[in-house]
């Protein structure tokens, strides 16, 4: 497997020390910040920083199973995301409950983001990248890339805005709030790297969390573990190496 956009790779890699402690992950689907980051927010959370989730939709579109019926099934989802986050000491985890497999950068959505963002205050926004990967079109899924889109949006400019979606404000007294940095999953050109060794098995068991999307027969520790061993050698971590790869957006 490969890190798209990295022939000449410079990362810088994380430190917990860098100053932020508090972080936002934004996602489309329960599950998405399993595959792409679960590792880097048990790092972080291991290290003292507060991290939550934000999910966009309510999940309901998901699994296999057409016995089960779909408000059943965003009840799974989201007590699997939850349980998921509680393998990498996350604790909390809201749901915006927009629709799944339909969800648009809305100014709707943009404004739930915003909203989640003033409560929480984070100095980083880790959510998926609003550009389409061709080399591995899974992870450009219309959802992920409509909660990158709206994401980036609440971050710049809505969220530091106070005459952005002013009943923020003046309904809900939530005053504005500027992020300096997010972190784009599944990105081309990557520019940043965590080391997951320490946290790998954590990411595993929270992926295993979602068994109503994983086939009897789906080897999620072989699978996650090929993926973050071929971005720990192209950051050049030696061998034996696991990270998790991001691009970096100064936004302050």
């Amino acid at each position: 497997m490969t890190i798209e956009g990295t022939e000449t790779p410079r990362f810088a890699r994380w430190s917990p020390d860098d100053g932020i402690d508090k972080v936002l992950v934004v996602t489309a689907h329960p599950d998405d910040v399993d595959f792409g980051a679960a590792g880097t927010v048990a790092a972080m959370t291991s290290a003292g920083i507060e991290v939550a989730y934000c999910i966009c939709t309510n999940g309901d579109a998901g699994g296999s199973d057409r016995s089960i019926s779909r408000a059943e099934m965003a009840v799974i989802r989201q007590r699997e995301q939850r349980a998921a986050a509680a393998r990498v000491g996350v604790e909390t985890v809201v749901f915006l409950g927009h629709p799944d497999g339909r969800l648009q950068a809305s100014i709707e959505l943009r404004r739930d983001v915003s909203r989640q963002i003033r409560l929480f205050r984070p100095g980083r926004v880790i959510t998926q990248s609003p550009e389409r990967l061709f080399d591995r079109i899974y992870a450009s899924h219309p959802d992920h890339l409509a909660a990158g889109e709206a994401a980036l949006c609440a971050v710049y400019p809505d969220a530091r805005n106070p005459f952005a979606h002013p009943e923020l404000l003046a309904d809900e007294g939530l005053e504005p709030h500027t992020v300096g940095e997010v972190w784009l999953m599944s990105a081309p050109a990557p520019d940043v790297i965590v080391d997951i060794g320490a946290t790998f098995d954590a990411k595993v068991a929270a992926l295993g969390s979602h068994a109503s999307q994983l086939a009897p027969d789906f080897d999620a520790a072989k699978l996650l573990r090929q993926f973050a061993e071929s971005v720990a050698a192209v950051a050049e971590l030696g061998d034996g190496g696991l990270a998790e790869a991001f691009r970096l957006v100064a936004t302050a």
